[in-house]
């Protein structure tokens, strides 16, 4: 495991240690900074020593990376009662439970804002755990299957851990694209004019003299969960091809649509997977996350560039690049957050982002994060970053779930992540809903009549007409009534009124109440 040669500057070699000595360089109430992203290129081994250490001792840290860790880190620093605050993101089902239950702080980020937090509003960073593939001649880093904040960290950082991971092959180097954006208000422009142009380095800049140790492991990432398309990402997916095909007949589009940006799971997975089938060619993708969709369009040619922060794939797609290096690798680059979710780069390239929602209400806003509006689930991610920004942002979602019992389509959200404005297209497994140049009645039809699940369709038209003859206003809506459908799912374990729970809803009549 032990491979001194990835030291290239000799008079570190002394600074190599054990993850359980590297735990002890940690003190309390420290704020620690660390690599990963969507549980890439994360701490393998010195998170879960300060875990164990902080089992036996008063240890509690605020710890702060690019975005969720694997291999259970979050669930082992939880349970030993490391963390007091996390951020920006996570997916750790032991550290969201105690999220929800008070005994950790979370603070949900834009992953694009976090690097800008950390230049001195949230607190200098004490420590910070880097997991890099070697060390360069000058002490500069090259990293592994990600990018995250680690360049913020290395430059922010008073001291500075390294795990060297030996089952990375040092043929990575050359992916990466480091580009640190100078202070405000003295900030350039970021050169970034297409996905595969490069405007940085390819290490990150670390200053020798702060590495406080080196601990070697040979662990890969924990393997994404991929779960195989099934019958409503396959709809959702033909509904989304369909719409991008009348775009380009329409002429807003062309056969290689523009960059594309899709949010980590099964149905970005599905829809990336269902554009190798449709009549697109030469597609490019800036976005945070390459999956394996990202691997499987580059096989069939439909694929010409990726840009993101991290590589988070399953198993069987990890061996396949990493055994084959040399066929991706001039196919794709790594970034630091902050620069793959850069507002002015997302609106340059004209990206077009595909995020799911947990739920949408009738005129549009997305709820990403949250549980009936209390208990929150992972966080908003770059979600945010792309929706706002984006040439077409797209939202997606199944329109029931749990046997039907749940809509994800309701009067309204009971949490908001993204407002009306910030969502040109809704799609479920029942349809697509395009709300461009619509007003709020507007929209809330088509809606209803395109994205809504049959079951809860005349219900939704119901609360919307009553709104309307009710309450009128620009957005009409019953605030006696509004989240009554949650309510009504904690009582009775159903969205369904009781009279309706099993009788099928008719298709709403499309028509705009006065």
């Amino acid at each position: 495991m032990t491979d001194i040669s990835r030291i290239r500057r000799p008079e570190l070699k002394d600074k190599v240690m054990s993850a359980d000595e590297a735990a002890l360089l940690f003190k309390n109430k420290m704020i620690v900074g660390s690599s990963g992203f969507t549980k890439a290129g994360d701490s393998k081994v010195v998170l879960k020593a300060l875990a164990a250490r902080a089992k036996q001792e008063e240890l509690k840290v605020t710890l702060i990376t690019g975005a969720s860790l694997g291999h259970g880190t979050d669930a082992a620093l939880t349970e030993a009662g490391a963390l007091s605050k996390r951020m920006p993101f996570q997916v750790d089902r032991v550290l969201r439970d105690h999220i929800n239950k008070g005994d950790v702080l979370f603070q949900d980020q834009h992953l694009s804002e976090t690097a800008e937090l950390v230049h001195g509003y949230i607190g200098e960073i004490d420590m910070a755990v880097i997991e890099v593939t070697y060390i360069e001649e000058d002490g500069s880093i090259v990293p592994t299957t990600s990018v995250g904040n680690s360049v913020t960290f290395a430059k922010l950082a008073k001291k500075v851990i390294l795990e060297i991971n030996t089952a990375i092959s040092p043929d990575i180097y050359g992916i990466h694209d480091i580009f640190l954006p100078e202070n405000y208000p003295l900030r350039n422009s970021i050169p970034i004019i297409s996905p595969d142009v490069r405007v940085g380095r390819k290490s990150i800049p670390l200053d020798p003299e702060k590495i406080a140790g080196i601990v070697f492991t040979s662990i890969t990432d924990a393997p994404a969960d991929i779960a195989a398309p099934d019958k409503k990402t396959i709809a959702i997916a033909e509904h989304l091809i369909h719409f991008f095909e009348n775009e380009v007949k329409a002429g807003r589009l062309t056969d290689r649509l523009l960059p594309l940006q899709a949010g980590i799971g099964k149905v970005a997975n599905a829809v990336l997977l269902g554009l190798g089938n449709g009549n697109f060619h030469d597609l490019t993708m800036y976005s945070e996350v390459l999956q394996d969709s990202t691997f499987d369009l580059f096989d069939t040619g439909k694929l010409r560039f990726a840009s993101a922060s991290s590589i988070t794939v399953s198993a069987e797609c990890y061996n396949r690049v990493f055994n084959n290096l040399e066929k991706y690798r001039d196919k794709m680059v790594l970034r630091p957050q902050n620069i793959s979710n850069a507002a002015g780069i997302i609106r340059r390239l004209g990206i077009i982002a595909i995020n799911t929602a947990i739920e949408f209400d009738i005129y549009g806003n997305v709820n990403s994060t949250h549980i009936a509006g209390t208990h929150i689930m992972n966080g908003i991610g770059g979600s945010g970053d792309f929706a706002r920004n984006s040439y077409l942002s797209i939202f997606v979602t199944q329109a029931a779930s749990k046997e039907d019992k749940i809509s994800h389509l309701l009067p309204m959200v009971s949490h908001v992540d993204h407002n009306e404005h910030d969502v040109d297209v809704l799609v479920t497994d029942f349809g697509l809903a395009d709300l461009r140049g619509l007003a709020p009645r507007e929209r809330a039809l088509v809606i209803i009549n395109n994205c809504a699940h049959p079951d809860y369709r005349e219900e939704l038209l119901s609360y919307f007409n009553r709104a309307c003859e009710l309450r009128q206003g620009q957005t009409p809506h019953i605030l006696e009534e509004a989240f009554s459908w949650h309510t009504r799912l904690r009582e009775t374990g159903t969205m369904k009124p009781a009279a309706k729970a099993e009788a099928k809803a008719p298709k709403a009549e499309a028509e705009v109440c006065a």
